[in-house]
């Protein structure tokens, strides 16, 4: 069974910043925005020329790109698939059917996603899939706020993506350049395996989530 992070946030939160320290050599990165990285010489770590990259905001591609580095012997050396952002796959996928009408769509649109996050933790044992979301923060009648991941679509709604996995981190600005990752729900959908973390804050790292997650 492989392991399943994901790291939600707001634009700028530094949900890919937290990517830096992956090692490149066991790494395919999936750029589902097609924007890019964020930390200065990213180009030399991943890119084409070194089988590492690949952008692609289609969800039948990003899908067969993971069971395809699960199963092909020559990817064995592949520890880390990045998924950034699930919202890119969402996104694009409704943006190239927006003439279509009908509850159909919006079923298919969800279907493709739902298929991507469920079979994440099918792979093998020695392989970590973490994806990128955007969230957003909602506002009830009483006032409370409570932020999740951002969602196109009322059956993903009903879906909810984070019941799907065991560990859901918030990236947060914190202001004067510190960037943290939430390790426990406040007003929010973050969840990590009990005992995993100490604090309810923890660097902007993963491989930090990776490491206090190896024991299980």
């Amino acid at each position: 069974m492989s392991k399943v992070i994901c790291i939600m946030g707001e634009s700028g939160s530094g949900k890919t910043t937290a990517m830096r320290n992956l090692p490149p050599d066991k790494t395919i990165y999936i750029d589902c925005d097609g924007k890019g990285l964020s930390w200065k010489g990213w180009r030399s770590q991943y890119n084409k020329e070194n089988k590492n990259y690949i952008v692609s905001d289609e969800p039948d591609t990003v899908l067969g790109s993971l069971v395809f580095i699960n199963k092909d012997p020559k990817y064995k050396h592949i520890k880390y698939v990045v998924v950034d952002t699930l919202n890119g796959i969402m996104i694009g996928d409704e943006m190239r059917r927006v003439k279509e009408k009908g509850y159909d769509k919006w079923a298919d649109l969800a279907q493709s996603v739902f298929d991507i996050v469920n079979s994440s933790n099918k792979y093998r044992d020695d392989l970590t899939i973490i994806f990128l979301a955007h969230s957003q923060t909602d506002r009830d009648d009483n006032g409370y706020l409570f932020t999740r991941i951002k969602t196109s679509g009322r059956k993903l709604d009903k879906i909810c993506l984070e019941s799907k996995l065991t560990t859901v981190l918030l990236a947060k600005a914190k202001g004067d350049g510190k960037y943290v990752l939430e390790t426990h729900s406040n007003n929010s959908t973050a969840k990590t395996p009990l005992g995993a973390f100490e604090t309810d804050e923890i660097e902007n790292d993963v491989m930090l989530v990776i490491k206090a997650l190896e024991e299980y």
